[in-house]
């Protein structure tokens, strides 16, 4: 089963689950927030020894 981690849009303010794959050790990807429908910026970094970090901003911020 894969992993699912809580995010919250950068816009709105609410919180959303995503899946996360982690047979792949860096994504970086955009999704909709499906409440205020306006792009998420995600980046997901998987390490087999500290876990998996995902980070989230706006289409208005510098990117990561």
């Amino acid at each position: 089963m894969l992993p699912i981690e809580t995010i919250q849009c950068p816009y709105c303010g609410e919180a959303i689950d995503i899946v996360i794959d982690d047979s792949v050790e860096r994504q970086q990807y955009v999704e909709d927030c499906w409440v205020c429908c306006r792009p998420i910026n995600i980046e997901v970094l998987v390490d087999p020894d500290s876990g998996t970090s995902v980070s989230c901003w706006s289409e208005n911020e510098a990117g990561r």
